[in-house]
Order: C-alpha cells, then sequence, then structure tokens
C-alpha cells in the first residue's frame, strides 16, 4: 500500500508572533493552500491509496468556513485515496468543531475522542482524536491488534514519552509501549520536526510556522509491506527560515553594522533572523535598524549583545564620565539585583555615555 502522511498544518493560524511585518502572517497562510494543493497533485499522479493526516490540520480558534470548503474541495478530486484524520489539539473533535457539524467528503474518515478501527481485506486502520484540547488517556495502552498477519496503522497526535507537565496534558505516549503494540507503522502528529528513523513517525509541520521550525518542511511519502516500510521524505514548504549570527565586536557604528547586514547574500526564497552576539560598541535598537534593512527577508532581529564599556577603568577618571562610570557600577554590583534590572541599567549606561561623549 502507497501512502501519504502529514501532520500539523495550522491552517489559518494568525502567525502572530512570526515578525512585525503585518503581511508575513497573509503570505504564509497562502503558501499553506499552495503546499496543501501540492500534497493532493502528488496523490493524483503518483496513485496514492491512503492520506493520513495526524491532528492540527487546522486552528479551531481562527479556522474559515471557507477554508474548510476548499479543504474538502480538494479531497473531492481524490475520491480514490482514502483519507484519514486524528483530530488534535488545536482542531479537536468536539461539538461546535467543522469535524463535527460539516459535510466531509465520502473518502474522508474522521476519528474521535475513543479509539477506532476501519477494516480492509489486508489492513486494519485505527485511530484517536482528541475530544478537547487536551488529552491525559487515550487509551492507547489498552488497545490490542486483532489480526497481526494484516497490516496494522495507527494514526495518532501525540508526544512521546512527555517529562514535563505540559507534555502529559497532549497525549504523552511511551516509545516502549508503542513498539510493543507491534503496529507496522504509526503515523503521529503534534512535534513540528520531521522524525522517521523508525516506524513511530512524525512529517513534522507541513509548512514552517515560524524561526522555531528551521529548516525544511513537507510530508512523508510510504509504502509498505509486512514487515517492510519504505519511507522518504519530501519537501514542500518552498520558504525556509533561516537564522544568521553577527558578531559586533568589532564594529564601532551603527551605519557599519547596517552596511554589514545589507551585504548578506540572502536568497528569495528565505526569511532570515539577524541574531546580534559580542560586546557592542554603540547603543543598538533593533526596531530602528530594521528601518534600514534593504532587503525584505530580514524580518527579525534579536540583539544577544553586552555593552562594551569597561566601566572600572572609567570610574577611575576625574571627570563626569567617571563620575557617571562610579554611580552606575554601584548599581551594577548592589545584591540580589534582578536580570531584568541589570539589563535596564545596562541600558541607562550606554545612551549615558553616549551622551558624554
Amino acid at each position: 500500500m502507497k501512502f501519504i502522511h502529514i501532520a500539523d498544518m495550522h491552517f489559518d493560524s494568525p502567525f502572530v508572533n512570526l515578525s512585525d511585518k503585518d503581511i508575513l502572517g497573509d503570505l504564509r497562510r497562502l503558501e499553506q493552500r499552495k503546499v496543501f494543493k501540492k500534497v493532493i497533485e502528488y496523490i493524483k499522479q503518483n496513485n496514492i491509496e491512503y492520506l493520513f493526516i495526524s491532528g492540527d490540520l487546522y486552528e479551531h480558534q481562527y479556522v474559515k468556513l471557507s477554508t474548510i470548503e476548499y479543504i474538502n474541495n480538494l479531497f473531492k478530486e481524490i475520491p480514490e485515496t482514502q483519507i484519514f484524520i486524528s483530530p488534535g489539539n488545536h482542531d479537536p473533535y468536539i461539538k461546535n468543531s467543522y469535524y463535527n457539524k460539516f459535510g466531509w467528503s465520502e473518502n474522508v474518515t474522521i476519528f474521535s475522542h475513543k479509539i477506532e478501527k476501519v477494516e480492509s481485506e489486508d489492513i486494519n486502520i485505527y485511530g484517536y482524536g482528541f475530544g478537547d484540547f487536551y488529552c491525559t488517556d487515550s487509551g492507547i495502552e489498552s488497545l490490542s491488534l486483532d489480526d497481526l498477519n494484516k497490516i496494522n496503522i495507527l494514526v495518532i497526535h501525540g508526544t512521546l514519552d512527555g517529562a514535563s507537565i505540559e507534555e502529559k496534558q497532549y497525549n504523552s505516549m511511551a516509545r516502549k509501549m508503542l513498539g510493543e503494540k507491534q503496529f507496522d507503522y504509526i503515523a503521529c502528529g503534534h512535534i513540528h520536526k520531521p522524525d522517521y528513523s523508525s516506524n513511530i513517525v512524525y512529517p513534522g509541520s507541513t509548512v514552517s510556522l515560524g524561526f522555531d521550525e528551521l529548516g525544511k518542511h513537507g510530508m512523508i511519502v510510504g509504502e509498505i509491506h509486512k514487515r517492510k516500510v519504505e519511507l522518504e521524505f519530501v519537501p514542500l514548504d518552498e520558504e525556509e527560515f533561516k537564522e544568521i549570527e553577527m558578531n559586533v565586536t568589532d564594529i564601532l557604528s551603527k551605519e557599519e553594522l547596517i552596511e554589514k547586514i545589507n551585504a548578506l547574500e540572502i536568497s528569495n526564497r528565505e526569511y532570515i533572523k539577524i541574531i546580534l552576539t559580542g560586546n557592542r560598541n554603540f547603543e543598538i535598537s533593533k526596531y530602528e535598524l530594521l528601518k534600514y534593512m534593504e532587503n525584505e527577508r530580514i524580518i527579525k532581529l534579536k540583539d544577544y549583545t553586552k555593552i562594551a564599556y569597561n566601566l572600572e577603568k572609567m570610574a577611575n577618571e576625574n571627570t563626569l564620565r567617571g563620575l557617571f562610570a562610579k554611580e552606575m557600577l554601584k548599581k551594577l554590583n548592589e545584591p540580589n539585583i534582578e536580570e531584568e534590572d541589570r539589563k535596564i541599567i545596562e541600558k541607562a549606561v550606554e545612551i549615558g555615555l553616549e551622551a558624554l561623549e
């Protein structure tokens, strides 16, 4: 059997933390549609029999009816492909969800909050969907497979070996336990980074949702025979989020820094976050710097620099600058100073010393 496995599309995500540029959210939502259409076209061209969607297909809070209709119309274009959806924590199968109240194409099966099994002559497909925005017990531990001579597949959303309290709220499953169930393939969702090193597979988010999801994003294409699974990761998202680190220690002015950033070679398929490190010799305002970026692909800037001034040395000067440095040192050396307060004082030192030059 040939299949495609995707997860974590997050249709109609607001992308509120992605960038200060409002248009980027719209561009990413258009890319979601473009990529999903690619999945459907691949299915048509390669006669794919099954499509597994392991949760978070859309954002329950934000998704529009027009988006649901767009998705479903694409499903109708592949009537010979059986589609199995396991709702996740962002698109749970609840009373007012589109999973519950929308008329989906006949080739779509949506799993609810009880483990279900869909049987055919050679394949048993099991599935479980979130019945709420959290899940602490899917019941998968007590599941036993009916027929090990068949190909057995599980479609589910959740995390593996969740250790923190937060992870345990999202259907934490023990890898060892899942391995003992003897599924031929476990189609997981929830983790946005691809992992297909075993038969417990995360395809990752189909489209990158931001700078916490660097690298390629796409789908898993597979073929299963009994006791044999062949998998391939196929990139789909044409845009890629990347970080570039720049040390400012030897840069002496804001103008020089702007010139160096604008000289970077950046692909028009990349979204870039600049990370500034080292010891700064001048005041840095990341919001002001972004205004001078000539390349629109630079959409975010992080300042992890530290002040380069030697306050101890300056404090020994018999000048106004020396008096200022001495007072600032006292504040910085106060016992039990909070880190946030330290940053504020360091910024005040930077501004004050520049004013005294």
